[in-house]
């Protein structure tokens, strides 16, 4: 499984770079804004997690390859797309909290920790690099707001499909598409027919 891994975590870390890239442009940041928050979107739901399951050196600090693919693909992003269409954000951030949700949990998983926590560590993964994108953007993370469309709940339910797929032991691999590929598309349909929690 690490080679899958290795081009998960890849994938997922290119389509949150172009996500902070394009949200930093859209908010008129200068080349050194659209990288940073780049690299929080890319990098910030993988680190949590790693902290909070004592895994270091953290992820990408093993893997230097990772931080100069963002530099790159940030650069590119900022200059190279034409302009910021929401479908590009929206598809681009689904792409990365499906992959790193997945990938949250089975690190998690693989440390034999239960599967509660192992979700947990699934939506923490998905969508706390986007919580610190919007915070230094200057705005409610969407994540938080009432009338925002469904997110870390596109991530609670595909991470726990997953789990509940690997602890009947579904192939890895199987699971893993299952999973990231369900909150891919419950990410589209909750943006596309403006699906919201219940107000308290």
């Amino acid at each position: 499984m690490e080679p899958l891994f290795f081009i998960l975590t890849y994938i997922a870390v290119a389509a949150s770079s172009i996500s902070g890239a394009l949200e930093a442009r859209k908010h008129q940041m200068d080349i050194v804004g659209a990288i940073t928050i780049a690299f929080v979107t890319a990098f910030g739901g993988g680190t949590m997690r790693d902290l909070l399951l004592g895994r270091t050196p953290i992820f990408w600090i093993n893997d230097p390859w990772l931080t100069v693919a963002t530099f790159i693909i940030a650069f590119f992003s900022f200059y190279k797309l034409e302009r910021v269409s929401r479908p590009l954000l929206v598809a681009a951030d689904a792409i990365g909290l499906g992959i790193f949700s997945i990938l949250g949990a089975t690190y998690a998983l693989q440390l034999g920790i239960s599967s509660i926590v192992a979700i947990l560590m699934g939506v923490v993964t998905g969508i706390f690099g986007g919580v610190l994108r919007d915070v230094m953007s200057n705005r409610i993370p969407s994540v938080f707001g009432q009338s925002a469309e469904l997110y870390a709940t596109c991530s609670f339910i595909g991470t726990s499909l997953f789990t509940i797929l690997y602890d009947i032991n579904v192939n890895p691999l199987s699971a893993s598409l299952i999973g990231a590929t369900t909150i891919f598309l419950m990410r589209l349909l909750s943006v596309r027919f403006k699906m919201t929690l219940p107000s308290p």
